[in-house]
């Protein structure tokens, strides 16, 4: 994936590198537009490759299920097609008309001309809620995600939470660990009852009305000390923390880009514009009445989008442009 520094021009910016954003740059690509994807992570899939990769996803067409990383992948092989211009671990900050085009700058000082931006941001930059005895750990043994299971195969993982995220790593994490232990500071669990059920069914060590007081370890982890609300004292071995605390949530600069916000949601019509020219959005970041936020939503809302932009950039183009089916 090339992610060049210097500035760059192109048809079509896409913020945004999660499932919408991918399917919209090989529908851009289709359309022969010229296209590059901005994203503040380090890979393409967005929330999907941050937060679930090894979770079965249900609700995309045409799978009866699919892994969250396996679905990312097809998804850039399908994007490939396009040849789209990766700028991966930048954030979009500012948005300014020049010369008939918009100009996004970057918080790594390159700036991109489009003639339109589409945005796929889903919910915006998201950022951990910390863990306070990890301070000075994360890269040493503490994370916030587990993008790559088998990097914690033999270890003794300690998870500390008590949502559906929690309990996802702890499920994923147990056939493949040589322990996996799952800590919450209340008795009671925000994720759904039939994960909780199956973790406690598989037998996995879970301490609640507990805190994590300390991680230890010399140079990295090696173990958490933890302490409970009768005044017990526990002292785990533990290779990884997986802190799965939650997480907030914002569009960031976005929000000035003279666009219409509500909770996080961008005001789209029914050609996915929103209020300033140029400016389009799609997938769950993008708002209108009846909306259902669904990854299949997103997949048809970016082929709405990227044909409106194909007829804004140039009148005399068709709305449809047929099948990609009927393409030799």
């Amino acid at each position: 994936m090339s992610s060049p520094s210097e500035d760059i021009d192109v048809d079509l910016l896409i913020v945004g590198a999660g499932p919408t954003g991918l399917f919209a740059a090989y529908y851009a690509g289709f359309r022969g537009m010229s296209m590059a994807i901005v994203d503040s992570l380090p890979e393409p899939g967005g929330q999907i490759t941050a937060m679930y990769p090894e979770k079965q996803i249900f609700d995309v067409a045409g799978f009866p299920a699919v892994l969250g990383r396996d679905l990312v992948t097809s998804l850039v092989r399908q994007a490939e097609q396009a040849n789209p211009t990766y700028l991966l671990g930048k954030k979009a900050d500012t948005l300014s008309d020049v010369d008939e085009k918009l100009a996004v700058g970057l918080d790594g000082g390159t700036t991109v001309r489009a003639g339109a931006v589409l945005i796929t941001a889903g919910i915006g930059e998201f950022t951990p809620r910390p863990l306070p005895a990890g301070d000075g750990w994360l890269g040493r043994g503490m994370v916030h995600f587990v993008p790559k299971l088998e990097a914690h195969r033999d270890q003794h993982v300690v998870v500390v939470g008590g949502g559906d995220s929690a309990f996802d790593w702890v499920l994923a994490l147990h056939p493949i660990a040589a322990s996996v232990t799952l800590v919450h500071r209340r008795a009671r669990f925000r994720a759904a009852e039939s994960i909780v059920r199956q973790a406690t069914k598989l037998g996995v060590r879970i301490i609640t009305d507990a805190e994590v007081d300390e991680l230890r370890g010399d140079g990295e982890l090696a173990e958490v000390e933890i302490s409970t609300k009768a005044g017990e004292h526990l002292v785990l071995p533990a290779q990884t923390v997986v802190a799965a605390l939650g997480f907030t949530a914002d569009l960031g600069p976005i929000e000035s880009w003279g666009i219409e916000v509500d909770h996080r949601q961008i005001a789209v019509d029914s050609k996915m514009a929103t209020a300033r020219p140029k400016v389009y959005a799609a997938g769950d970041v993008a708002g209108y009445p009846g909306k259902v936020k669904l990854i299949a939503t997103g997949f048809g809302e970016a082929a709405t989008a990227v044909n409106n932009i194909a007829v804004m950039l140039n009148p005399d183009a068709h709305l449809f442009p047929g099948h990609s089916s009927n393409v030799e």
